[in-house]
């Protein structure tokens, strides 16, 4: 059986914990907890640890999806997971820009442990306000289209948004 491993990275409230529990053929398991500072303005429940799914591509090949948590106050399970996963997939939230400089920390947290493909997946798309793909790159360091993981809209409710977004992602680690 060959298991690829991804995690699924971002800020809080950019969809991690939902695009897990939509694509997962198990009950998605997670260590959501209430929150208790100022993200309960933001959402009643984080993930504290790690959020765990699995997807089968074919008979002998599956897909663990492990979501790292949001807050930086957890970030000693990025490092644990980071170096067990063969790629990457950071959400960033398209119409919150004060959490850009987060997936900023993110890629550089990933570039200094492991080299691993990385996938941008803008969550969010559809709301107001929303910023253009191109800003959001630049905002999170990347400024040359050429040499820059690929950025693309993922709907986290959506399994076929899902689908494409694993799709680009897995022929890089297989």
């Amino acid at each position: 059986m060959e298991i690829l491993r991804i995690a699924i990275a971002g800020s809080v409230g950019a969809g991690k914990t939902s695009l897990i529990r939509t694509i997962s053929e198990i009950e998605a398991v997670d260590t959501d907890k209430n929150s208790t500072d100022e993200l309960a303005l933001l959402k009643t429940k984080t993930t504290v640890a790690l959020d765990f799914g699995l997807l089968t591509l074919v008979p002998n090949q599956v897909v663990h999806l492990y979501g790292t948590p949001g807050q930086p106050r957890f970030d000693f399970m990025w490092d644990i997971l980071i170096r067990q996963v063969q790629a990457c997939i950071l959400l960033v939230d398209a119409h919150r820009p004060e959490h850009f400089h987060y997936g900023t920390q993110i890629l550089d947290f990933v570039n200094q442990r492991v080299q691993i493909p990385i996938l941008i997946g803008l969550t969010h798309t559809d709301y107001p306000r929303t910023v253009e793909p191109e800003k959001i790159a630049i905002a999170l360091g990347l400024p040359n289209l050429n040499h820059q993981p690929p950025l693309i809209a993922v709907n986290p409710t959506q399994k076929a948004s899902i689908i494409e977004a694993l799709n680009l992602i897995i022929p890089k680690i297989i």
